[in-house]
């Protein structure tokens, strides 16, 4: 606990603190010597125009004088100057930088002075000192205090010899003052500086000397007295009972040291089993070594000079487990050191009686409790980091001329990988999967698995060493078991557990600039195609379609000269400098301004009357559940179920030339098409 007894500045223990804006405590002379004038800001609390930008939450951090800009302010200002929070820019300002958080902290007309002192450390410093038996320094040598030899009742001070001759003569009006010993003062004094039984006497207003203060400002987060509250520099603002408040903190404080008090016993806990890990290890280390001295004397003649690197190898692993385990103990030490110094300060605190002085600690303490008990599980320090356990062997059936290559092997295959569902994701016709090996395997590898999309058997997709994996070229509406496993030389490890993703219901996809043909220009995120040659060229889509029903539609944006574009679908690797269709890998519809044809593999099929212009719209419709090709025109069917028996994987397709630009629209609906369905039942 001494560590939180100690002023950030002289480093010594506190002697008289004084409390920040910031929740900060310094020595008063410490406070002292940091102090200096500056030049503040002017702003009116009722006009915010300077700060337009802010939120409604940090114009009340201008009341509460606790800004995130960095600068703390103690109100200063008579009731003359009630509404300003800042002197004017023409007067200087008593300022201090606050040497834990570097905030600029303005104080008001009296300085130092207007600080409230921090009673209760004052109580837990003198309690620390007695149980101690420390010395009290003198509390007015301004540099290097030395030992104190009296302290005065009276004025409450501790002297030195040098420091009560100057400024305590035994004539003249001090001469009735009871000078006692500094060890005979902490008999009647709890702290340093403090004569009467300060922890009893409650605390009055700085500002209003005659006043208690009574109740608690919840905006500016400090004790205020009633004159405080007529004065009207907390108008509006909420406030508390001073004893309500201060019960509630010291309830949320309890539980808080609650928790921290229970991971410090855990802590305490663990650091025991880890010390006997060591003694495990020792354990464990001698039984290898006799094991490992059995097996080689079975070869003396041929493994001697082998046998003393193979117990240097034990050896070394041994002190690498070692020095781990003794690392692991030492952080964990110094936590619970930490730990522990802020449990025995905070139950110091819990002690104050005076609630003024303890809500001025109480929130600051708070947090850093709970920000210690939450670093417990952040920083993972009661997990064990190696095991006792050798996971080596030796391997003594191997030939006798094998002997010289005579090494460990690993006794375990690896654990199972964890997924990180978190992670894992669908997209369109693709899936990612993430995951993490066995925190204790050694890895060399990983396998991931998918089934295929319809419950049947798992197929390997990947193998390496990386642990994110993203599949391409699924199916859509499927719903994929991934699993993963890992392997080392020792053999595959099992499984992880399985995870399902299900890909999208309908295909979302863009024209593909990487497999079209030179002439093809794109435009509007790859969905707008044009050429710039008269002669046929084809483009196809970045996705390509083996199960399900896809319907996507083509809008006309400008058609010259009577061209004959066509649409469909093809293989991958289709000819992209003829009209789609012209070979065996291309179906499509060809249109012009009248009538279409429908065209495989350079044959004409099934003429149909209707023709396309600016504005019109072209559907495909392609079931692979029916492995059938249909078109529309203008959102009525157009022509027969015009393409068969449709096996294998496609792509949407266009071809056109430079009098011809279009649009596509993918991922639409299936249309409800009742005449199709009645020809299909005739037939």
């Amino acid at each position: 606990m001494e560590e939180e007894l100690h002023c950030p500045v002289c480093r010594c223990l506190y002697n008289d603190p004084v409390v920040l804006s910031c929740s900060h405590s310094l020595c008063v002379t410490c406070a002292q010597s940091l102090q200096s004038y500056g030049q503040p800001m002017s702003v009116q609390t009722d006009d915010f125009s300077a700060f337009p930008e802010c939120p409604e939450s940090d114009r009340f951090s201008l009341y509460s004088c606790e800004t995130d800009s960095g600068v703390c302010v103690n109100y200063c200002g008579s009731a003359n100057s009630r509404n300003q929070l800042f002197p004017h820019s023409e007067t200087l300002c008593l300022k201090l930088a606050c040497p834990v958080c570097n905030k600029n902290i303005f104080l008001r007309e009296k300085g130092i002075n207007s600080l409230p002192r921090n009673r209760t450390l004052e109580t837990i410093v003198a309690r620390y000192s007695e149980g101690r038996n420390l010395q009290v320094k003198c509390q007015l040598c301004e540099r290097n205090p030395v030992e104190a030899t009296v302290f005065c009742e009276q004025c409450e001070v501790f002297y030195c010899d040098k420091c009560r001759e100057s400024c305590h003569p035994s004539r003249g009006p001090l001469a009735k003052h009871n000078l006692v010993s500094p060890n005979a003062a902490s008999g009647k004094s709890s702290l340093p500086g403090g004569g009467k039984s300060k922890g009893n006497r409650l605390s009055t207003c700085g500002e209003h000397v005659e006043e208690t203060l009574s109740m608690f400002c919840i905006v500016c987060r400090v004790p205020v007295c009633y004159q405080c509250l007529e004065d009207g520099r907390h108008y509006n603002h909420d406030v508390k009972a001073l004893g309500a408040m201060a019960k509630t903190l010291k309830t949320d404080l309890s539980q808080a040291l609650t928790l921290l008090s229970d991971k410090a016993r855990q802590a305490k806990d663990f650091i025991s089993e880890l010390r006997k890990v060591i003694d495990d290890i020792q354990t464990s280390t001698v039984e290898f070594e006799a094991s490992l001295v059995a097996q080689c004397d079975q070869l003396i003649e041929t493994i001697k000079q082998r046998k003393e690197q193979l117990l240097n190898d034990v050896t070394h692993e041994r002190d690498f487990k070692v020095k781990m385990v003794k690392d692991h103990i030492s952080e964990c030490t110094n936590k619970v050191r930490q730990t522990t110094g802020l449990l025995e300060f905070s139950i110091e605190v819990m002690k104050e009686t005076d609630p003024a002085s303890f809500l001025l600690v109480a929130n600051s303490l708070l947090k850093r409790v709970e920000a210690t008990e939450k670093s417990w599980k952040k920083e993972m320090l009661l997990e064990h980091h190696v095991v006792a356990e050798y996971d080596l062997t030796l391997d003594n059936t191997s030939a006798i001329q094998a002997i010289e290559q005579l090494n460990f092997i690993q006794m375990k295959a690896p654990g199972p990988p964890m997924i990180l569902t978190e992670q894992c994701s669908a997209e369109n016709n693709s899936v990612t999967i993430s995951w993490q090996p066995d925190p204790i395997s050694w890895v060399e590898g990983f396998v991931l698995e998918l089934d295929d999309g319809c419950q049947g058997e798992f197929r390997e997709v990947y193998c390496g060493r990386e642990t994110v994996c993203t599949v391409d070229g699924l199916h859509f509406d499927s719903t994929y078991n991934c699993r993963v496993k890992a392997y080392n030389h020792a053999g595959e490890g099992v499984y992880s557990e399985t995870v399902c993703l299900q890909t999208a219901e309908v295909a979302w996809f863009s024209l593909d600039p990487s497999t079209a043909h030179p002439d093809i220009m794109f435009s509007n995120d790859n969905m707008t195609v044009t050429s710039n040659s008269y002669d046929d060229r084809v483009v196809i889509g970045n996705v390509g379609f083996s199960r399900g029903v896809h319907y996507w539609e083509i809008v006309i944006d400008r058609y010259d000269n009577h061209p004959d574009p066509a649409f469909g679908i093809a293989r991958y690797d289709v000819a992209k400098d003829t009209m789609l269709g012209k070979d065996d890998k291309s179906w499509s519809i060809y249109i012009d301004n009248t009538r279409s044809w429908f065209i495989h593999n350079n044959e004409h099929s099934d003429r149909t009357e209707g023709g396309i212009g600016v504005k019109a719209v072209v559907g495909v419709l392609l079931d692979l559940e029916k492995h059938t090709l249909c078109f529309y025109l203008n959102s009525k069917p157009h022509g027969p179920i015009t393409f068969r028996d449709l096996h294998g994987v496609f792509y949407p397709a266009i071809s056109l030339n430079r009098n011809v630009q279009v649009t596509v629209h993918s991922g639409l609906e299936i249309p409800v098409d009742t005449d199709t369905e009645d020809e299909e039942e005739e037939e």
